[in-house]
């Protein structure tokens, strides 16, 4: 059942629906997705079971939102899904306070993709061009403002690119690569 169960992508966004009401959450992870799916597809890695792990790291912050309770608490939620082992440990290792470190190349994906797909949905936002032309120079110049999209660790940004052992300036062309195919469904301009 388990094997059936991390290709479905059907059975992952409707968890995503169920425990998600907010338009920005859904989008975020829509986001992450699209980033794992692109690095699974570059890897030649399983992007199917891959982009189901991505869209379920967050789908129980609204319901667990603090990180003494979030993704563990989720975490047990997808157990009794039916979830396997691995697939949960990679939602855990996407978020440092666990203790749960990224060993596997999913893992370290899932943590590099997090903070940086957020943080370019969020340059895109505030382009009359969206993700179009959208350079790293820009986003590292916005890395560097703390007001804008305060929320985005910018530690977790640079250790994402650390990681996955490429420069940042690629992990950000990789990501708004990713990001472009799916413009429309995070509102941005396309």
């Amino acid at each position: 059942m388990s094997i059936d169960l991390v290709h479905d992508r059907d059975a992952a966004w409707n968890i995503v629906c169920e425990f998600i009401q907010s338009e920005a959450l859904r989008r975020h992870a829509l986001a992450v997705e699209a980033s794992v799916r692109w690095y699974a597809r570059a890897a030649g890695e399983d992007e199917e079971a891959w982009g189901n792990v991505a869209l379920l790291h967050d789908f129980d912050w609204e319901i667990h939102p603090t990180l003494e309770q979030h993704p563990q608490a989720g975490e047990a939620i997808l157990a009794e899904r039916g979830y396997p082992d691995w697939f949960r440990r990679a939602i855990l290792a996407h978020a440092q306070h666990t203790g749960v470190v990224p060993e596997t190349p999913l893992e370290k994906t899932l943590f590099a993709c997090d903070e940086l797909s957020g943080f370019v949905h969020a340059c895109g936002l505030v382009r009359p061009t969206g993700l179009e032309g959208l350079e790293p120079k820009s986003v590292k110049k916005k890395l560097k403002t703390p007001a804008f999209a305060a929320g985005v660790s910018r530690e977790d940004v640079y250790e994402g690119a650390e990681l996955l052992g490429i420069e940042l300036d690629d992990h950000i062309r990789n990501v708004v690569a990713a990001l472009q195919p799916i413009s429309a469904e995070l509102g941005l301009p396309t």
